[in-house]
Protein backbone atom coordinates (compact mmCIF):
# COMPACT_ATOMS: atom_id res chain seq x y z
CA UNK A 1 0.00 0.00 0.00
CA UNK A 2 2.89 2.36 0.88
CA UNK A 3 6.40 1.43 -0.19
CA UNK A 4 9.53 3.57 -0.19
CA UNK A 5 13.10 2.79 -1.21
CA UNK A 6 15.93 5.11 -0.12
CA UNK A 7 13.51 8.05 -0.07
CA UNK A 8 15.54 11.18 0.65
CA UNK A 9 14.85 14.89 0.98
CA UNK A 10 17.58 17.51 1.24
CA UNK A 11 16.97 21.20 1.93
CA UNK A 12 20.17 23.09 1.13
CA UNK A 13 22.85 21.64 3.40
CA UNK A 14 20.36 19.83 5.65
CA UNK A 15 19.13 16.28 5.08
CA UNK A 16 15.57 16.14 6.41
CA UNK A 17 14.89 12.51 5.43
CA UNK A 18 17.80 10.14 4.87
CA UNK A 19 17.31 7.05 2.67
CA UNK A 20 13.96 5.94 4.09
CA UNK A 21 13.07 2.38 3.11
CA UNK A 22 9.69 1.36 4.49
CA UNK A 23 6.64 -0.78 3.72
CA UNK A 24 3.23 -0.06 5.25
CA UNK A 25 0.75 -2.87 4.72
CA UNK A 26 -2.80 -2.54 3.52
CA UNK A 27 -5.29 -2.10 6.35
CA UNK A 28 -2.82 -1.38 9.15
CA UNK A 29 -2.43 1.61 11.42
CA UNK A 30 1.22 2.58 11.18
CA UNK A 31 2.60 4.97 13.78
CA UNK A 32 5.39 7.31 12.68
CA UNK A 33 7.21 8.56 15.77
CA UNK A 34 10.06 10.96 16.30
CA UNK A 35 11.03 14.29 17.89
CA UNK A 36 10.32 17.65 16.28
CA UNK A 37 12.49 18.08 13.22
CA UNK A 38 12.94 14.32 12.74
CA UNK A 39 11.55 14.38 9.20
CA UNK A 40 8.05 13.02 9.85
CA UNK A 41 6.09 15.84 8.23
CA UNK A 42 8.56 16.04 5.34
CA UNK A 43 8.01 12.32 4.75
CA UNK A 44 4.23 12.77 4.72
CA UNK A 45 4.53 15.68 2.29
CA UNK A 46 6.60 13.55 -0.07
CA UNK A 47 4.26 10.55 0.20
CA UNK A 48 1.24 12.72 -0.60
CA UNK A 49 3.02 14.34 -3.57
CA UNK A 50 3.04 17.81 -2.02
CA UNK A 51 6.82 18.07 -2.42
CA UNK A 52 9.22 16.11 -4.60
CA UNK A 53 11.90 13.85 -3.12
CA UNK A 54 15.56 14.60 -3.74
CA UNK A 55 16.31 10.93 -4.31
CA UNK A 56 14.75 7.49 -3.93
CA UNK A 57 11.32 6.18 -4.87
CA UNK A 58 7.88 5.79 -3.30
CA UNK A 59 4.67 4.11 -4.37
CA UNK A 60 1.24 4.79 -2.85
CA UNK A 61 -1.82 2.73 -3.84
CA UNK A 62 0.17 1.47 -6.82
CA UNK A 63 1.02 4.99 -8.01
CA UNK A 64 4.57 6.32 -8.18
CA UNK A 65 5.56 9.58 -6.51
CA UNK A 66 6.88 11.99 -9.12
CA UNK A 67 5.09 10.28 -12.00
CA UNK A 68 1.47 9.79 -10.83
CA UNK A 69 1.18 12.75 -8.47
CA UNK A 70 -2.38 13.76 -9.42
CA UNK A 71 -3.60 10.19 -8.96
CA UNK A 72 -1.88 9.99 -5.56
CA UNK A 73 -3.49 13.21 -4.36
CA UNK A 74 -6.90 11.89 -5.40
CA UNK A 75 -6.41 8.54 -3.66
CA UNK A 76 -5.17 9.71 -0.24
CA UNK A 77 -6.63 11.77 2.57
CA UNK A 78 -4.46 14.03 4.69
CA UNK A 79 -4.88 15.83 7.98
CA UNK A 80 -2.08 18.34 8.48
CA UNK A 81 -0.91 19.47 11.90
CA UNK A 82 -2.43 22.90 11.24
CA UNK A 83 -5.68 22.30 9.32
CA UNK A 84 -6.54 25.27 7.10
CA UNK A 85 -10.27 25.90 6.79
CA UNK A 86 -12.24 28.88 5.50
CA UNK A 87 -13.24 30.59 8.73
CA UNK A 88 -16.02 32.74 7.24
CA UNK A 89 -17.77 29.77 5.64
CA UNK A 90 -19.96 27.33 7.54
CA UNK A 91 -18.80 23.80 8.26
CA UNK A 92 -21.21 22.47 5.65
CA UNK A 93 -20.03 24.90 2.98
CA UNK A 94 -16.38 24.13 3.73
CA UNK A 95 -16.91 20.41 3.22
CA UNK A 96 -19.12 20.96 0.19
CA UNK A 97 -16.35 22.97 -1.46
CA UNK A 98 -13.73 20.30 -0.85
CA UNK A 99 -16.09 17.48 -1.85
CA UNK A 100 -16.60 19.14 -5.21
CA UNK A 101 -12.86 19.58 -5.67
CA UNK A 102 -12.48 15.84 -5.04
CA UNK A 103 -15.35 15.20 -7.48
CA UNK A 104 -17.29 13.24 -4.87
CA UNK A 105 -20.41 11.61 -6.32
CA UNK A 106 -23.02 12.35 -3.63
CA UNK A 107 -21.76 15.64 -2.19
CA UNK A 108 -24.66 16.41 0.23
CA UNK A 109 -24.75 12.79 1.42
CA UNK A 110 -21.02 12.57 2.10
CA UNK A 111 -20.96 15.93 3.85
CA UNK A 112 -23.83 14.94 6.12
CA UNK A 113 -22.34 11.48 6.77
CA UNK A 114 -19.05 12.79 8.13
CA UNK A 115 -20.48 15.77 9.99
CA UNK A 116 -22.72 13.35 11.85
CA UNK A 117 -19.94 10.83 12.46
CA UNK A 118 -17.72 13.48 14.05
CA UNK A 119 -20.56 15.07 16.05
CA UNK A 120 -20.69 18.35 14.10
CA UNK A 121 -24.05 18.09 12.36
CA UNK A 122 -25.83 20.42 14.79
CA UNK A 123 -23.19 23.09 14.08
CA UNK A 124 -23.21 22.62 10.31
CA UNK A 125 -24.48 26.13 9.56
CA UNK A 126 -22.10 27.92 11.94
CA UNK A 127 -19.04 29.76 10.64
CA UNK A 128 -15.89 27.69 11.19
CA UNK A 129 -14.21 30.76 12.69
CA UNK A 130 -16.50 30.33 15.72
CA UNK A 131 -15.34 26.74 16.30
CA UNK A 132 -12.94 25.64 19.01
CA UNK A 133 -9.62 24.13 18.02
CA UNK A 134 -10.98 20.67 18.69
CA UNK A 135 -14.01 21.23 16.49
CA UNK A 136 -11.80 22.53 13.68
CA UNK A 137 -9.64 19.44 14.03
CA UNK A 138 -12.66 17.17 13.73
CA UNK A 139 -13.87 19.12 10.70
CA UNK A 140 -10.46 18.68 9.09
CA UNK A 141 -10.73 14.92 9.65
CA UNK A 142 -14.09 15.03 7.87
CA UNK A 143 -12.42 16.79 4.97
CA UNK A 144 -9.66 14.16 4.80
CA UNK A 145 -12.22 11.35 4.47
CA UNK A 146 -14.90 12.85 2.22
CA UNK A 147 -13.67 11.07 -0.92
CA UNK A 148 -13.28 7.72 0.88
CA UNK A 149 -9.50 7.40 0.39
CA UNK A 150 -7.81 4.02 0.77
CA UNK A 151 -4.86 5.62 2.60
CA UNK A 152 -5.23 8.32 5.25
CA UNK A 153 -2.35 10.40 6.62
CA UNK A 154 -3.04 11.88 10.06
CA UNK A 155 -0.53 14.34 11.48
CA UNK A 156 -1.15 14.83 15.23
CA UNK A 157 -4.93 14.19 14.97
CA UNK A 158 -5.61 14.69 18.71
CA UNK A 159 -3.29 17.67 19.22
CA UNK A 160 -4.95 20.28 21.41
CA UNK A 161 -8.13 18.28 21.94
CA UNK A 162 -9.79 17.83 25.31
CA UNK A 163 -9.93 14.22 26.60
CA UNK A 164 -13.48 13.60 25.39
CA UNK A 165 -12.80 14.89 21.87
CA UNK A 166 -9.48 12.99 21.73
CA UNK A 167 -11.25 9.77 22.65
CA UNK A 168 -13.85 10.37 19.93
CA UNK A 169 -11.06 10.81 17.36
CA UNK A 170 -9.27 7.64 18.55
CA UNK A 171 -12.50 5.68 18.29
CA UNK A 172 -13.01 7.09 14.82
CA UNK A 173 -9.51 6.03 13.78
CA UNK A 174 -10.30 2.50 14.99
CA UNK A 175 -13.55 2.59 13.02
CA UNK A 176 -11.96 3.58 9.72
CA UNK A 177 -9.27 0.95 10.29
CA UNK A 178 -12.06 -1.63 10.62
CA UNK A 179 -13.23 -0.53 7.17
CA UNK A 180 -9.90 -1.78 5.77
CA UNK A 181 -8.24 1.58 5.24
CA UNK A 182 -4.54 2.13 5.76
CA UNK A 183 -3.69 4.84 8.29
CA UNK A 184 -0.32 6.55 8.53
CA UNK A 185 -0.33 8.24 11.94
CA UNK A 186 2.22 10.85 13.05
CA UNK A 187 1.88 11.54 16.74
CA UNK A 188 3.79 12.64 19.83
CA UNK A 189 1.16 10.93 22.00
CA UNK A 190 2.91 7.64 22.67
CA UNK A 191 0.06 6.18 24.71
CA UNK A 192 -2.20 6.88 21.74
CA UNK A 193 0.27 5.17 19.39
CA UNK A 194 0.50 2.18 21.71
CA UNK A 195 -3.27 1.75 21.71
CA UNK A 196 -3.96 2.40 18.04
CA UNK A 197 -0.97 1.20 16.01
CA UNK A 198 -0.28 -2.26 14.64
CA UNK A 199 3.36 -1.26 14.08
CA UNK A 200 5.43 1.83 14.74
CA UNK A 201 8.51 3.30 13.12
CA UNK A 202 10.87 5.58 15.04
CA UNK A 203 12.37 8.30 12.88
CA UNK A 204 15.30 10.65 13.39
CA UNK A 205 16.15 11.79 9.85
CA UNK A 206 16.74 8.10 9.20
CA UNK A 207 14.52 5.22 10.24
CA UNK A 208 15.83 3.74 13.51
CA UNK A 209 13.50 0.75 13.77
CA UNK A 210 10.11 -0.68 12.78
CA UNK A 211 8.09 -3.28 14.68
CA UNK A 212 5.05 -3.82 16.83
CA UNK A 213 5.08 -2.01 20.21
CA UNK A 214 5.12 -5.38 21.99
CA UNK A 215 8.05 -6.70 19.96
CA UNK A 216 10.05 -3.51 20.53
CA UNK A 217 9.57 -3.82 24.28
CA UNK A 218 10.81 -7.39 24.23
CA UNK A 219 13.79 -6.55 22.02
CA UNK A 220 14.95 -3.79 24.35
CA UNK A 221 13.93 -5.11 27.76
CA UNK A 222 13.04 -8.77 27.40
CA UNK A 223 10.15 -10.08 29.51
CA UNK A 224 10.10 -9.70 33.26
CA UNK A 225 7.60 -11.25 35.65
CA UNK A 226 6.94 -9.71 39.06
CA UNK A 227 6.25 -12.14 41.90
CA UNK A 228 4.61 -10.24 44.78
CA UNK A 229 5.31 -12.04 48.06
CA UNK A 230 4.23 -11.39 51.62
CA UNK A 231 7.95 -11.32 52.35
CA UNK A 232 11.06 -12.46 50.52
CA UNK A 233 12.65 -15.17 52.61
CA UNK A 234 16.35 -15.93 52.58
CA UNK A 235 17.32 -18.10 49.69
CA UNK A 236 14.29 -17.41 47.47
CA UNK A 237 16.20 -15.31 44.88
CA UNK A 238 18.85 -18.05 44.67
CA UNK A 239 16.13 -20.69 44.35
CA UNK A 240 14.63 -19.00 41.30
CA UNK A 241 18.05 -18.31 39.80
CA UNK A 242 18.78 -22.06 39.95
CA UNK A 243 16.27 -22.77 37.17
CA UNK A 244 18.05 -22.89 33.79
CA UNK A 245 15.36 -20.88 32.00
CA UNK A 246 15.61 -17.95 34.44
CA UNK A 247 17.72 -15.17 32.94
CA UNK A 248 17.95 -12.86 35.96
CA UNK A 249 16.43 -12.25 39.38
CA UNK A 250 16.17 -8.89 41.12
CA UNK A 251 14.65 -8.20 44.53
CA UNK A 252 12.75 -4.95 45.07
CA UNK A 253 11.22 -4.80 48.56
CA UNK A 254 8.74 -7.72 48.74
CA UNK A 255 8.87 -8.37 45.01
CA UNK A 256 11.04 -10.60 42.86
CA UNK A 257 11.57 -9.45 39.27
CA UNK A 258 12.42 -12.45 37.13
CA UNK A 259 13.59 -12.38 33.51
CA UNK A 260 11.96 -15.12 31.41
CA UNK A 261 11.61 -15.97 27.73
CA UNK A 262 8.23 -17.69 28.02
CA UNK A 263 6.34 -16.59 31.16
CA UNK A 264 3.14 -18.41 30.17
CA UNK A 265 4.91 -21.77 30.32
CA UNK A 266 7.45 -20.99 33.04
CA UNK A 267 5.42 -19.04 35.61
CA UNK A 268 3.60 -22.10 37.01
CA UNK A 269 6.91 -23.88 37.60
CA UNK A 270 8.26 -20.96 39.59
CA UNK A 271 5.05 -20.45 41.56
CA UNK A 272 5.10 -24.10 42.64
CA UNK A 273 8.74 -23.82 43.65
CA UNK A 274 8.08 -20.70 45.71
CA UNK A 275 5.08 -22.24 47.48
CA UNK A 276 6.99 -25.44 48.23
CA UNK A 277 9.76 -23.24 49.73
CA UNK A 278 7.21 -21.68 52.09
CA UNK A 279 6.65 -18.36 50.28
CA UNK A 280 3.27 -16.65 50.39
CA UNK A 281 2.64 -15.64 46.76
CA UNK A 282 0.14 -12.78 46.73
CA UNK A 283 -0.07 -12.33 42.97
CA UNK A 284 1.98 -12.50 39.79
CA UNK A 285 2.13 -9.98 36.95
CA UNK A 286 4.33 -9.07 34.01
CA UNK A 287 6.39 -5.88 34.17
CA UNK A 288 5.34 -3.83 31.17
CA UNK A 289 7.53 -1.02 29.91
CA UNK A 290 5.69 1.84 28.26
CA UNK A 291 6.12 2.73 24.60
CA UNK A 292 7.58 5.98 25.92
CA UNK A 293 10.42 4.01 27.56
CA UNK A 294 11.08 2.24 24.26
CA UNK A 295 10.93 5.47 22.25
CA UNK A 296 13.29 7.41 24.51
CA UNK A 297 15.77 4.54 24.54
CA UNK A 298 15.78 4.32 20.74
CA UNK A 299 16.12 8.09 20.31
CA UNK A 300 19.03 8.13 22.77
CA UNK A 301 20.75 5.33 20.89
CA UNK A 302 20.18 7.11 17.59
CA UNK A 303 21.66 10.33 18.96
CA UNK A 304 24.83 8.67 20.26
CA UNK A 305 25.53 6.49 17.23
Amino acid sequence: MIQTTNLTKVFGARTAVDALTLTVHEGEVFGFLGPNGAGKTTTVRMLTSLIAPTAGTARINGFEVGRDDTAIRRSVGILTETPGMYDQLSAQKNLTLFARLYEVGDVPGQVEKYLRLLGLWERRNDAVGSFSKGMKQKLAICRALLHEPAVVFLDEPTSGLDPEAARLVREFVAEIKAQGRTIFLCTHNLDEADRLCDRVGVMQQRLLTVDTPTALRRQLYGRKVVFHLREVGAGLPALLQSFPFVKEVEQVENKLLVGLDDPDAQNPVLVRALVQAGADVQFVGELRHSLEDVYLSLIQRGTTE
